[in-house]
């Protein structure tokens, strides 16, 4: 397993990993880049670009909104989301920015954030640009950074060389993999588990109580989040004026269980319960836990959910090699594809949220590696082409069904991998390079820049 289950799991706000943790992120690091430099106290003002999918989508997904937040120092996983009005509201007003939360600057919209509609950098769809000019207006230095999906942001320079998922970091883990294939001769040969053999790369980075402890709080981040969402009501932000149903479904499905009313497929209301108060939350700017991505963020904590209610002798420790199993095959889509809908469409973010979710609930019900793998490409092959066409470039139509429609998949999936004996015609590592070279092929008005699709068909008023 190439990257940490910590990395694919991570903390941040909605409505969107790429669009608006990612930019956050990527202003993040440029502040720490102009403080190395001892810089800051020379900086009069910051300008940033954003292009590509950004440009197109990033009001919609609150882009601008997160380059503010990151400048200002505010961090994706620690920033309360009530205070974000406030603090960007001031900024708003005053044309004022406390750069770091240290150093005052002048910052006005209209002329420090500009959203490029016409050049594309040529790293990836999701390009942004930061500038530290002086009160000369003399340069003092630029970055270019690119959200590349699930919160990851890279330079130029890491984009070429691997950045942090360079392969020689990886060949110093006990159980290095680079494909699916890899990872069954690996896990037959060791004896082990998908799961124990992440949870073993993950000792070789951390103590055992800081993963156990770490997995835990995703659990209970992912399982808030679902709680607010069956709580919360009103209207979603955004001209497309979306209800919020969550709450009134979660109403209903009560009243049914009161009456005695249950039907064969409440379970399976339930699961798309879960996953659509998860992704109305993410659409209001809630606390969301990228899995792998903010537009997918539902899926995941869907099945989870489903597991412990549903699924007899769920436990803590079936959630954390749930977690786990899901993030070797996460791992792997976004080493050899992409879980990015800016680059490979939707299938890039359900398809592979799906295909986590499918692994890890054939893992925790007793799957072995190969009905774990089958169930992962199960899922997968049946996302393939999804196109990514957020209407209004608002991550609400249709990406709050779609999570639902995904979690289902996942649990359809991993039933029928785990009746199989995990031989099958079509394995995980086609399906993956499958997704990749569709995601290639697919127009880019496909591929999250509200140009294509249920975007342009469906009137946005």
């Amino acid at each position: 397993m190439q990257i940490s289950v910590f990395d694919l799991f991570k903390i941040g706000i909605g409505p969107s990993s790429s669009h608006t943790v990612g930019p956050m992120v990527a202003a993040g690091r440029f502040l720490n880049s102009i403080k190395e430099l001892n810089l800051l106290s020379k900086v009069s003002r910051v300008r940033v670009s954003v292009h590509g999918s950004l440009a197109f989508t990033g009001k919609g997904h609150n882009t601008d909104i997160a380059v503010i937040l990151g400048l200002s120092g505010e961090k994706p996983d620690t920033i309360d989301p009530s205070c974000v009005p406030k603090i960007v509201e001031g900024v708003r007003a005053k044309k004022r920015l406390n750069l770091n939360n240290e150093h005052l600057i002048v910052f006005s919209e209209d002329t420090d954030l500009i959203f490029d509609f016409e050049h594309i950098l040529p790293g990836h769809s999701n390009g942004m640009l930061f500038e530290a000019i002086n009160a000369a207006n003399e340069k003092l230095c630029d970055q270019i950074y690119y959200s590349t999906g699930g919160g990851f942001v890279a330079t130029p320079h890491e984009m070429l060389v691997g950045g942090e998922h360079a392969e020689g970091t990886f060949q110093k883990l006990p159980y290095y993999f680079r494909n699916a294939d890899e990872m069954l001769v690996l896990g037959n040969n060791a004896n082990k588990t998908i799961s124990e053999m992440v949870y073993a790369n993950e000792l070789s980075r951390r103590p055992k109580t800081d993963i156990d402890d770490r997995l835990n709080y995703i659990w209970l981040t992912m399982k808030a989040c679902i709680k607010n969402g069956m709580k919360n009501k009103g209207m979603l932000p955004g001209k497309l004026k979306v209800r919020r149903r969550a709450a009134e479904i979660y109403s209903e499905l009560i009243n049914q269980e009161r009456k005695n009313l249950k039907m064969p497929h409440d379970c399976m209301d339930w699961l798309s319960l879960y996953a659509i108060a998860v992704n109305e939350e993410n659409a209001a700017g809630g606390t969301i836990v990228t899995a792998p991505t903010n537009g997918a963020a539902g899926v995941i904590p869907a099945v989870i959910q489903y597991y412990e209610n549903f699924c007899p002798g769920a436990d803590e420790t079936g959630i954390r090699d749930f977690l786990l199993s899901a993030s070797a095959i996460g791992g792997l889509i976004k080493l050899n594809a992409s879980i990015s809908g800016a680059e490979a469409g939707c299938q890039g973010e359900i398809g592979s949220a799906s295909a986590m979710a499918a692994a890890g609930l054939a893992a925790v019900l007793g799957g072995t590696n190969e009905q774990i793998e089958n169930a992962a490409e199960i899922a997968l092959e049946h996302h393939l082409g999804m196109t990514c066409d957020p209407v209004g470039g608002l991550v609400q139509i249709p990406c709050i069904e779609r999570n639902a429609m995904g979690s289902v998949k996942a649990v359809n999936a991993a039933s029928l991998a785990i009746k199989g004996d995990g031989k099958h015609y079509v394995s995980l590592d086609t399906a993956v390079e499958t997704m990749r070279q569709t995601g290639l092929d697919m127009q880019s008005k496909y591929k999250e820049t509200s140009l294509g699709g249920l975007a342009v068909n469906v009137v946005a008023c």
